[in-house]
């Protein structure tokens, strides 16, 4: 048998509901389609790729209440590493620590209300 994968997508499961959402609005600059209030709310980001919120009912929100010991990260490729950083200094999320160099290029982490890590990384083609 031949597991057939239809779609792929990234999910958070979060406490606070409507601060995530909104940080995710500001961030990516898009409203979330779809959206259902204090539910799920979904982001396209380039490439096809889609990044659901939820709100996990409440016989599970336990194991989503303390999503900053998880090992996922979120990683963006953006045109300006800068640019980034300014922009979530601007919505209140300056990431904590310095630029750092990889083998791929300049890359800062960032995280979002939930504690979700978000990595920023500029290529150096």
């Amino acid at each position: 048998m031949v597991l057939a994968i239809t779609n792929a997508f990234v999910t958070l499961g979060v406490a606070d509901f409507p601060k995530v959402i909104d940080f995710y609005r500001q961030f990516l600059n898009q409203e979330p389609q779809p959206f259902i209030p204090n539910v799920y709310g979904e982001f396209l980001l380039t490439g096809g790729l889609r990044l659901g919120i939820f709100r996990p009912k409440a016989e599970h929100f336990l194991e989503f209440s303390n999503s900053a010991q998880s090992g996922m990260s979120l990683c963006l490729e953006v045109e300006s590493l800068e640019n980034a950083i300014a922009h979530l200094t601007t919505i209140g999320y300056p990431p904590p620590g310095e630029i750092t160099i990889a083998s791929h290029g300049r890359e800062i982490s960032a995280y979002d209300p939930a504690g979700n890590r978000l990595i920023l990384h500029q290529s150096t083609s």
